[in-house]
């Protein structure tokens, strides 16, 4: 079974950049579709980046398209969001997800496509 650990986020000042982290152990990487998600407080889950099991594949939702970046690692099992510019409402939860891919050259940013799920670390941007 995938497991899914996360790293890295905490506070960020508007503007600046923070990085997360999602290390995976029990099966290779590229087996699967990897998302990012987030869920602020009183609101519901929102998918914001995901990556083909091809790695061809990337989208993101229109709220941090040009200032989130999603990369992985194959040979490290990881896979990263690049925060750039983070604003206020960039404030979350954010999780990473994975899916074991039945079509390579897709993913999808609904969390139901997601069987494997990393606990979650906190973001916080604010001066």
């Amino acid at each position: 079974q995938l497991q899914l650990v996360e790293s890295g986020g905490g506070l960020g000042q508007p503007g600046s950049s923070l990085e997360l982290s999602c290390a995976t152990s029990g099966f290779p990487l590229d087996w699967y579709a990897i998302g990012w998600f987030r869920q602020a407080p009183g609101k519901e889950r929102e998918g914001i980046s995901c990556m083909s099991s091809d790695g061809n594949t990337i989208k993101y939702t229109d709220s941090v398209k040009g200032r989130f970046t999603i990369s992985r690692d194959v040979q490290k099992n990881t896979f990263y969001l690049q925060m750039n510019s983070p604003i206020p409402e960039d404030t979350a939860r954010y999780y990473c997800a994975a899916e074991l891919a039945t079509v390579a050259a897709d993913c999808g940013l609904s969390g139901s496509l997601y069987d494997y799920w990393g606990q979650g670390t906190q973001v916080t941007v604010s001066s």
